[in-house]
C-alpha cells in the first residue's frame, strides 16, 4: 500500500496540465476567429461602398464617357464635396464621387485624406491593377483602409512598424 501514495495526486496533476493546454488552444482559436471576423466585416464594406459606386456610374442618364467625373488615378485628390452637401445625391459625377468619398471615410477604418489620394483609384483598364487613361471597357475602383498591424488577413498586404493597409479591387463591365 505504501508503493502507491501519491499516485492519484500525479493523475491529477497530469490531467490539469492536459485541460489548461486545451483551454489555451481554445482562447487561441477564438482570438483567431475574431480577428477572422473583423476583416471579413471591413471587405463587405469595401465590397457594398464599391458595388455603391458602379451602380451609381451605371445609372448616368448619358453614358460614361472617359472624362466622367467619376474617374479618379492613383496620386490624384478626390473632388470637393458640394456646397449642399451629400444629404441628396449631387446630380454632378464628380460631387457623386465626392459624396462616395465621404462615406468610405465614415464606414471604413483608418481612411485619411492621405490614403484617399494615394491608394484609391477609379479608372477605366485593360489590365488589372493598373490605370489605362480612359482606355479600356472595364472600370476598376480600388479602396484601402489601414487596421493595426497584422489585423489584415490578405498576405499580400504590406506591413510598416505599426499598421497594414488592406486593400480591395473590384472590376466591372458597365
Amino acid at each position: 500500500m505504501k508503493s502507491n501514495r501519491g499516485f492519484s495526486m500525479i493523475e491529477a496533476l497530469i490531467t490539469l496540465i492536459l485541460v489548461s493546454i486545451g483551454v489555451l488552444g481554445m482562447v487561441a482559436l477564438q482570438t483567431r476567429t475574431l480577428q477572422n471576423t473583423q476583416d471579413s466585416v471591413q471587405r463587405n464594406a469595401a465590397a457594398s461602398l464599391a458595388n455603391d459606386l458602379v451602380e451609381s456610374m451605371r445609372a448616368q442618364p448619358t453614358g460614361l464617357p472617359a472624362t466622367s467625373g467619376f474617374y479618379k488615378d492613383p496620386g490624384d485628390e478626390f473632388p470637393d464635396e458640394p456646397a449642399a452637401g451629400c444629404t441628396s445625391t449631387p446630380v454632378d459625377a464628380s460631387q457623386q464621387l465626392a459624396c462616395w468619398a465621404k462615406k468610405v471615410k465614415a464606414i471604413l477604418p483608418g481612411v485619411t485624406d492621405e490614403l484617399l489620394s494615394e491608394d484609391f483609384y477609379v479608372c477605366r483598364t485593360t489590365n488589372p491593377g493598373t490605370c489605362t487613361s480612359g482606355a479600356g471597357s472595364a472600370v476598376e475602383i480600388q479602396i484601402a483602409w489601414t487596421v493595426k498591424k497584422g489585423e489584415c488577413m490578405d498576405s499580400t498586404q504590406e506591413d510598416d512598424a505599426e499598421s497594414t493597409t488592406c486593400r480591395y479591387r473590384i472590376r466591372a463591365e458597365l
